[in-house]
Protein backbone atom coordinates (compact mmCIF):
# COMPACT_ATOMS: atom_id res chain seq x y z
CA UNK A 1 0.00 0.00 0.00
CA UNK A 2 0.73 3.53 -0.98
CA UNK A 3 1.98 6.26 1.67
CA UNK A 4 -0.19 8.74 1.88
CA UNK A 5 0.57 12.56 0.55
CA UNK A 6 4.21 11.87 -0.58
CA UNK A 7 5.72 12.81 -3.63
CA UNK A 8 8.99 11.74 -5.35
CA UNK A 9 11.81 14.13 -6.96
CA UNK A 10 14.57 12.40 -9.13
CA UNK A 11 17.63 13.94 -9.21
CA UNK A 12 19.93 12.23 -12.03
CA UNK A 13 23.48 13.40 -13.53
CA UNK A 14 27.14 13.41 -12.59
CA UNK A 15 26.95 16.15 -10.44
CA UNK A 16 24.15 14.97 -7.89
CA UNK A 17 26.00 14.52 -5.25
CA UNK A 18 27.94 17.41 -5.06
CA UNK A 19 24.82 19.67 -5.40
CA UNK A 20 23.39 17.29 -2.26
CA UNK A 21 26.83 17.55 -0.47
CA UNK A 22 27.09 21.31 -0.34
CA UNK A 23 23.16 21.95 0.13
CA UNK A 24 21.39 19.32 2.17
CA UNK A 25 21.64 18.53 6.16
CA UNK A 26 22.26 14.41 5.56
CA UNK A 27 25.63 12.51 5.01
CA UNK A 28 26.82 11.57 1.45
CA UNK A 29 29.47 10.04 1.71
CA UNK A 30 30.17 6.42 1.22
CA UNK A 31 26.67 6.20 0.34
CA UNK A 32 25.73 3.06 -1.61
CA UNK A 33 22.80 2.33 -4.23
CA UNK A 34 19.64 1.53 -2.49
CA UNK A 35 20.93 3.16 0.40
CA UNK A 36 17.90 5.12 2.30
CA UNK A 37 18.85 8.10 4.27
CA UNK A 38 17.19 11.15 5.87
CA UNK A 39 18.01 14.73 5.65
CA UNK A 40 16.44 18.05 5.17
CA UNK A 41 17.03 21.68 3.06
CA UNK A 42 17.09 24.51 5.38
CA UNK A 43 16.86 27.91 5.09
CA UNK A 44 19.94 30.39 5.52
CA UNK A 45 18.46 31.17 8.88
CA UNK A 46 18.60 27.56 9.97
CA UNK A 47 14.96 26.70 9.45
CA UNK A 48 13.73 23.65 7.93
CA UNK A 49 11.69 24.02 4.50
CA UNK A 50 11.09 20.46 3.92
CA UNK A 51 12.62 16.83 5.15
CA UNK A 52 12.72 13.79 3.14
CA UNK A 53 13.91 9.95 2.99
CA UNK A 54 16.26 10.00 0.37
CA UNK A 55 17.06 6.66 -2.29
CA UNK A 56 20.28 6.89 -3.75
CA UNK A 57 20.07 5.30 -7.23
CA UNK A 58 22.15 4.53 -9.64
CA UNK A 59 22.97 7.63 -11.14
CA UNK A 60 21.40 9.80 -8.47
CA UNK A 61 18.71 9.97 -5.91
CA UNK A 62 15.00 9.71 -5.36
CA UNK A 63 13.92 12.53 -2.50
CA UNK A 64 10.43 11.30 -1.44
CA UNK A 65 9.17 14.48 0.16
CA UNK A 66 5.49 15.57 1.35
CA UNK A 67 3.19 16.18 -1.62
CA UNK A 68 2.47 20.12 -1.02
CA UNK A 69 6.18 20.54 -0.10
CA UNK A 70 8.03 19.05 -3.34
CA UNK A 71 7.38 22.20 -5.81
CA UNK A 72 9.26 24.59 -3.02
CA UNK A 73 11.71 22.29 -2.60
CA UNK A 74 12.55 21.20 -6.08
CA UNK A 75 12.43 24.84 -7.06
CA UNK A 76 14.96 25.56 -4.38
CA UNK A 77 17.25 22.83 -5.68
CA UNK A 78 17.50 23.79 -9.09
CA UNK A 79 18.28 27.52 -8.17
CA UNK A 80 21.31 25.89 -6.46
CA UNK A 81 22.27 23.53 -9.09
CA UNK A 82 23.83 26.66 -10.77
CA UNK A 83 26.05 25.19 -13.80
CA UNK A 84 26.26 21.66 -12.02
CA UNK A 85 25.15 18.59 -14.48
CA UNK A 86 22.07 17.39 -12.53
CA UNK A 87 18.84 17.28 -13.82
CA UNK A 88 15.84 17.38 -11.45
CA UNK A 89 12.30 16.66 -11.91
CA UNK A 90 9.38 15.38 -10.36
CA UNK A 91 8.53 11.57 -11.00
CA UNK A 92 5.39 10.07 -11.42
CA UNK A 93 6.19 6.81 -12.36
CA UNK A 94 7.21 5.44 -8.79
CA UNK A 95 5.43 5.73 -5.46
CA UNK A 96 6.53 5.32 -1.53
CA UNK A 97 5.03 1.40 -0.34
CA UNK A 98 4.85 -0.02 3.24
CA UNK A 99 7.84 -2.78 3.44
CA UNK A 100 7.21 -5.11 6.12
CA UNK A 101 11.01 -6.34 5.56
CA UNK A 102 12.67 -2.63 5.30
CA UNK A 103 13.25 0.24 8.13
CA UNK A 104 12.98 3.74 8.57
CA UNK A 105 15.91 5.85 9.12
CA UNK A 106 14.11 7.56 11.21
CA UNK A 107 13.15 5.07 13.72
CA UNK A 108 12.96 0.89 14.12
CA UNK A 109 9.00 1.74 15.02
CA UNK A 110 8.50 3.55 11.78
CA UNK A 111 7.04 1.47 9.49
CA UNK A 112 9.66 0.58 6.60
CA UNK A 113 9.15 2.12 2.62
CA UNK A 114 10.66 1.07 -0.50
CA UNK A 115 9.67 2.48 -3.99
CA UNK A 116 7.75 0.15 -6.57
CA UNK A 117 6.68 1.57 -9.92
CA UNK A 118 3.12 3.16 -9.65
CA UNK A 119 1.55 0.26 -11.15
CA UNK A 120 2.26 -1.76 -8.55
CA UNK A 121 1.85 0.15 -5.60
CA UNK A 122 -1.59 -0.38 -4.82
CA UNK A 123 -4.10 1.71 -2.29
CA UNK A 124 -3.39 4.40 -0.15
CA UNK A 125 -2.62 3.92 2.93
CA UNK A 126 -5.40 5.13 5.30
CA UNK A 127 -4.22 8.69 7.10
CA UNK A 128 -5.45 7.50 10.57
CA UNK A 129 -3.21 4.58 10.35
CA UNK A 130 -0.20 5.98 9.31
CA UNK A 131 -0.68 8.82 11.24
CA UNK A 132 -0.73 6.44 14.53
CA UNK A 133 2.29 4.04 13.50
CA UNK A 134 4.10 7.54 13.22
CA UNK A 135 3.15 9.42 16.34
CA UNK A 136 3.83 5.93 18.35
CA UNK A 137 7.26 6.31 16.80
CA UNK A 138 7.57 9.90 17.97
CA UNK A 139 8.15 10.80 14.19
CA UNK A 140 6.48 14.30 13.13
CA UNK A 141 5.84 15.37 9.65
CA UNK A 142 5.85 18.22 7.60
CA UNK A 143 2.33 19.14 6.84
CA UNK A 144 0.86 18.01 10.39
CA UNK A 145 3.10 19.11 12.77
CA UNK A 146 5.24 21.97 11.39
CA UNK A 147 5.24 23.17 7.76
CA UNK A 148 8.01 25.01 5.78
CA UNK A 149 10.52 27.73 7.81
CA UNK A 150 8.48 27.37 11.42
CA UNK A 151 10.90 24.84 13.17
CA UNK A 152 14.90 24.32 13.63
CA UNK A 153 15.91 20.57 12.28
CA UNK A 154 16.10 20.06 16.80
CA UNK A 155 12.31 21.03 17.24
CA UNK A 156 11.37 17.89 15.28
CA UNK A 157 14.61 15.58 16.68
CA UNK A 158 16.20 15.41 13.32
CA UNK A 159 20.11 15.16 14.87
CA UNK A 160 18.58 11.94 16.88
CA UNK A 161 17.15 10.51 14.11
CA UNK A 162 20.44 10.69 12.13
CA UNK A 163 19.11 13.40 9.64
CA UNK A 164 21.98 16.37 10.13
CA UNK A 165 25.69 15.56 9.42
CA UNK A 166 27.52 18.17 11.54
CA UNK A 167 30.90 16.91 10.18
CA UNK A 168 30.09 17.17 6.97
CA UNK A 169 31.37 20.58 4.95
CA UNK A 170 29.16 23.46 4.16
CA UNK A 171 25.56 22.62 3.47
CA UNK A 172 22.62 25.86 3.90
CA UNK A 173 21.60 26.72 7.18
CA UNK A 174 24.61 24.97 8.66
CA UNK A 175 26.18 27.54 10.66
CA UNK A 176 22.88 28.21 12.97
CA UNK A 177 22.77 24.19 12.93
CA UNK A 178 25.48 23.92 14.47
CA UNK A 179 26.02 26.63 16.99
CA UNK A 180 22.31 25.35 18.40
CA UNK A 181 24.51 21.89 18.51
CA UNK A 182 27.51 23.44 20.25
CA UNK A 183 25.38 25.44 22.84
CA UNK A 184 24.66 21.97 24.24
CA UNK A 185 21.30 23.20 25.37
CA UNK A 186 18.39 22.28 23.44
CA UNK A 187 15.53 24.86 23.55
CA UNK A 188 12.71 22.60 21.90
CA UNK A 189 11.94 19.11 21.25
CA UNK A 190 8.53 17.07 19.88
CA UNK A 191 7.88 14.48 22.45
CA UNK A 192 5.13 11.84 22.86
CA UNK A 193 2.53 13.22 25.03
CA UNK A 194 -0.81 11.01 26.15
CA UNK A 195 -4.08 12.14 27.42
CA UNK A 196 -7.66 11.98 26.96
CA UNK A 197 -7.88 16.07 25.92
CA UNK A 198 -5.38 16.12 23.75
CA UNK A 199 -6.68 18.18 20.47
CA UNK A 200 -4.14 19.64 18.06
CA UNK A 201 -3.50 23.36 18.72
CA UNK A 202 -4.11 22.66 22.54
CA UNK A 203 -1.42 23.73 24.71
CA UNK A 204 0.19 21.38 27.28
CA UNK A 205 -0.41 22.96 30.97
CA UNK A 206 2.05 23.01 34.24
CA UNK A 207 0.51 26.10 35.52
CA UNK A 208 1.47 27.62 32.42
CA UNK A 209 1.87 26.45 28.49
CA UNK A 210 5.12 24.27 28.53
CA UNK A 211 3.82 23.43 24.91
CA UNK A 212 1.64 22.86 22.04
CA UNK A 213 -0.43 19.65 20.50
CA UNK A 214 1.12 19.09 16.81
CA UNK A 215 -0.84 16.29 15.99
CA UNK A 216 -3.33 13.58 17.57
CA UNK A 217 -4.00 10.03 17.12
CA UNK A 218 -6.52 8.88 20.09
CA UNK A 219 -4.95 9.56 23.26
CA UNK A 220 -1.39 9.96 22.06
CA UNK A 221 0.17 12.85 19.95
CA UNK A 222 3.29 14.77 19.95
CA UNK A 223 3.72 17.82 21.08
CA UNK A 224 6.34 20.95 20.58
CA UNK A 225 7.44 21.13 24.01
CA UNK A 226 9.83 23.71 26.13
CA UNK A 227 12.14 21.07 27.43
CA UNK A 228 13.44 23.75 30.21
CA UNK A 229 9.92 24.14 31.32
CA UNK A 230 9.00 20.21 31.25
CA UNK A 231 12.12 19.58 33.39
CA UNK A 232 10.95 22.13 35.99
CA UNK A 233 7.47 20.63 35.95
CA UNK A 234 8.75 16.86 36.49
CA UNK A 235 11.25 17.60 39.03
CA UNK A 236 8.71 19.72 40.97
CA UNK A 237 6.22 17.08 40.17
CA UNK A 238 3.61 19.29 38.85
CA UNK A 239 0.26 18.08 37.28
CA UNK A 240 0.50 18.09 33.48
CA UNK A 241 -2.69 18.93 32.14
CA UNK A 242 -4.28 19.13 28.12
CA UNK A 243 -7.64 20.55 28.07
CA UNK A 244 -8.50 20.03 31.95
CA UNK A 245 -7.55 16.41 31.34
CA UNK A 246 -4.54 14.82 32.78
CA UNK A 247 -1.47 14.44 30.69
CA UNK A 248 1.48 12.27 30.63
CA UNK A 249 4.89 12.38 28.42
CA UNK A 250 6.48 9.37 27.13
CA UNK A 251 10.05 10.09 27.22
CA UNK A 252 12.48 8.20 24.96
CA UNK A 253 16.21 7.81 25.84
CA UNK A 254 17.46 10.62 24.52
CA UNK A 255 14.71 12.75 26.18
CA UNK A 256 15.47 11.69 29.36
CA UNK A 257 19.37 11.79 29.21
CA UNK A 258 18.59 15.31 27.81
CA UNK A 259 15.94 16.53 30.83
CA UNK A 260 18.32 14.66 33.19
CA UNK A 261 21.26 17.23 31.67
CA UNK A 262 18.87 19.63 32.95
CA UNK A 263 18.79 19.15 36.14
CA UNK A 264 22.29 18.56 36.67
CA UNK A 265 23.10 21.74 35.43
CA UNK A 266 20.24 23.67 37.56
CA UNK A 267 22.01 21.78 40.73
CA UNK A 268 25.25 23.35 39.84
Amino acid sequence: MRFPHRSLIRLSGPDTIALLERTVTNSVKDWAAGEVRYGALLTPQGKIISDYTVLRTDDGVLLDVHEDAAEDLMKRLKMFRLRAAVEIALDDTFAAVRDPDGRDPRSPALWGRKWVPLAEAGDLIPDADWTANRIAAGVPEWGSDYRAAEVFPTDINMDVMGGIDYKKGCFVGQEVASRMKRRGKIRKRTLIVHGAGLTTGADILAGAPIGTVTSVAGDTGLALVRTDRLQKALTGSADLTCNDAPARFELQDWAEAELAALTETDDE
